[in-house]
C-alpha cells in the first residue's frame, strides 16, 4: 500500500507553503548561477527528494545546494548584489553571531522560530543552504573539522569553551592546525578522485568525482535544476538503500515553527 504523505505537506499546510517559498529562492539562485556560468547542484536530502518523491521529501523543511570552492566566493559576492529585494544573503561576513561555516539565502517575508539559532541573528526567514565542496580526502577533513570547530568556531561566535583547561588546549592546538592547513593546501595539487564537503561543515562521506561530474539536469517540483551526474551511485554512497522510506520516528523536521509575514 502506498503511504499518503499529505498529512505532512498537503496543499494549504504551513510546511507546503514553506516548501514553495524555498523553491522560489532556489529558482532565483538558479537564474543567477546560469547568468554567471557558476556550477551548482542539488545535494543530500534535496536530490534524494527529487529522485524518490519528485521534489521535496514530504516532511522536509530544508533545501541544500553545493558549489565548488573556487566558485563559492564568487557566488557569495554576486548574491550580495543581485538578489531581489525579498531575499537576503547571510553568512559570517554579514552577521556577527552567524554560527555556520556555509552561507544561506533567506526569505525576508517569513520567520523560522527555532531555539537552536542564536537570538542575536537578525535574518531568520526560510532559507537555502549553500555548501562549498573541494577536492580532498575524508580522513583529513575529519581531523581538520575537529580542530576548526574547537578553535575558530568557538572564537568567532563567542562560544564559551566550558573550562580553563579546554581554553588552554585550544591555544596549544594552533600550531598543529597550521601544519594541517598547509597539508590541505598541498593536497590540492595532488590528484584525488574524491570531492568533499569543505572543512568546518558537517561531515559527509567523500564523493567520487566521476559520480558528481559532469552534472545533469533533474526535475524538482516540476522545474529543472542541476544534480550529480551519477545520481544512483551518489545517493547510494550517502544513504545506502535510498529508496527505502524511513519510519515515522526518523522523519525529522528541522524547524519548530514557521511564520509568514
Amino acid at each position: 500500500m502506498i503511504e499518503d504523505f499529505s498529512k505532512y505537506n498537503g496543499e494549504g499546510t504551513i510546511l507546503r507553503k514553506a516548501q514553495i517559498r524555498m523553491l522560489d529562492i532556489l529558482t532565483e539562485i538558479d537564474k543567477i548561477c546560469q547568468k554567471h556560468n557558476i556550477r551548482y547542484w542539488l545535494i543530500y536530502g534535496t536530490v534524494l527528494g527529487a529522485v524518490r518523491h519528485g521534489g521535496f521529501i514530504p516532511w522536509d523543511d530544508d533545501l541544500d545546494i553545493g558549489v565548488m570552492r573556487k566558485d563559492y566566493r564568487k557566488l557569495c559576492k554576486i548574491l550580495k548584489k543581485e538578489l531581489p529585494e525579498n531575499l537576503v544573503f547571510q553568512d559570517a561576513s554579514t552577521e556577527k553571531y552567524y554560527p555556520c561555516s556555509f552561507a544561506k539565502v533567506r526569505d525576508k517575508q517569513s520567520i523560522i522560530v527555532d531555539p537552536l539559532w542564536n537570538s542575536k541573528i537578525k535574518e531568520k526567514g526560510l532559507y537555502i543552504d549553500i555548501f562549498q565542496f573541494e577536492k580532498g580526502f575524508g580522513w583529513l577533513k575529519k581531523i581538520l573539522d575537529f580542530f576548526y570547530i574547537n578553535i575558530f568556531m568557538r572564537k568567532q561566535h563567542h562560544i564559551k569553551s566550558g573550562n580553563f583547561i579546554r581554553i588552554i588546549a585550544n591555544f596549544c592546538w594552533y600550531p598543529f592546525l597550521a601544519v594541517l592547513g598547509f597539508a590541505r593546501f598541498f593536497l590540492q595539487i595532488i590528484p584525488s578522485k574524491y570531492i568533499i564537503l569543505s572543512y568546518g561543515a558537517s561531515y559527509y562521506k567523500p564523493i567520487k568525482r566521476q559520480d558528481l561530474f559532469p552534472l545533469k539536469s533533474i526535475l524538482f517540483e516540476g522545474k529543472t535544476f542541476f544534480a550529480p551526474g551519477n545520481i544512483d551511485s551518489y545517493l547510494k554512497t550517502i544513504y545506502g538503500d535510498y529508496m527505502q522510506i524511513p519510519p515515522e520516528s526518523k522523519r525529522e523536521i528541522h524547524s519548530t515553527s514557521i511564520e509568514f509575514l
